[in-house]
């Protein structure tokens, strides 16, 4: 009998190696924290979710669908995490997709582990940069090795995160994080245009700040410009917004009052009911 597939030497059922996630990583996801039985900022992962589906020709996926089952892997859940992934399907060899796609949804609940970790963050400089794509730039596809290969860098527990570069050699983001830099009243986001993630406490952000009138700017920045800076902040979906106390030699001076824009969205990224989220 012929054997069709070998897993660390031992044959298995190769029916999952069509999946055309894990050939080609055809697919999206979404990390999202669960407080008190709810997803926090569902609207806004969906949106992201959504904008996901039109740049990789994917169907959008039913959201009512997706939320009740959120909601029933969440129930009785004080802290977790989500993760919903939403891929391409299955398909034979080839990069050609089926001409009837057939996505797959897959959720997972898991706890919500919480590292005892400082107060204010340390972060280094990664050498590995990031690849430039427009047409995915902003979303959460499945290829994150830009990310991995980063995140490889360092294995000393003294920093929490590293700075990403484009290849031009601006700032852009955290390999898990986007960045913030205070600077007078000014604050100030990377573009993430080109690359990088538009993440969801993020944009959370730039709504606080269109509907309050406050300004927070999305331009290119220098990496001089994160040494210059008075403060500089962190955020994501899990951390929330998180303050940077050492980047590389500089550290920060952790007496400068902490912009207030800042402080609203650390205050409401998890709390439920955010202007109409179904959280």
């Amino acid at each position: 009998m012929h054997q069709d597939a070998l897993i660390d030497g031992i044959a298995a059922d190769d029916s999952w190696l069509n999946e055309r996630a894990f050939q080609f990583g055809d697919g999206l996801f979404e990390t999202i924290a669960i407080v008190d039985g709810v997803p926090c900022l569902w609207d806004a992962h969906m949106a992201r979710l959504s904008d996901g589906c039109r740049r990789l020709q994917l169907p959008i996926p039913d959201q009512y669908l997706l939320h009740d089952e959120s909601l029933r892997l969440a129930a009785g859940r004080a802290r977790a995490v989500l993760k919903i992934f939403w891929t391409a399907g299955r398909s034979e060899r080839g990069y050609r997709r089926p001409s009837d796609v057939q996505p797959r949804r897959m959720l997972r609940v898991s706890q919500w582990n919480h590292p005892v970790r400082p107060a204010f963050w340390s972060v280094r400089l990664c050498r590995h940069r990031l690849g430039e794509n427009p047409s995915l730039a902003g979303i959460k596809h499945l290829n994150r090795l830009d990310q991995v290969l980063a995140r490889a860098e360092w294995d000393d527990a003294a920093f929490e995160e590293g700075l990403m570069l484009g290849q031009d050699g601006r700032v852009v983001c955290g390999t898990m994080c986007n960045l913030f830099l205070q600077a007078g009243d000014r604050l100030l986001t990377p573009c993430v245009r080109r690359a990088g993630i538009a993440g969801v406490v993020r944009g959370l952000a730039l709504q606080i700040a269109s509907d309050s009138g406050q300004v927070l700017e999305e331009d290119d920045v220098a990496i001089d410009a994160v040494h210059a800076a008075d403060a500089v902040y962190l955020s994501n979906s899990l951390i929330g917004v998180v303050r940077v106390g050492r980047f590389e030699d500089k550290v920060f001076n952790l007496d400068v009052v902490e912009h207030p824009l800042m402080t609203e969205t650390r205050r409401r990224c998890h709390r439920p009911a955010i202007r109409g989220d179904r959280c």
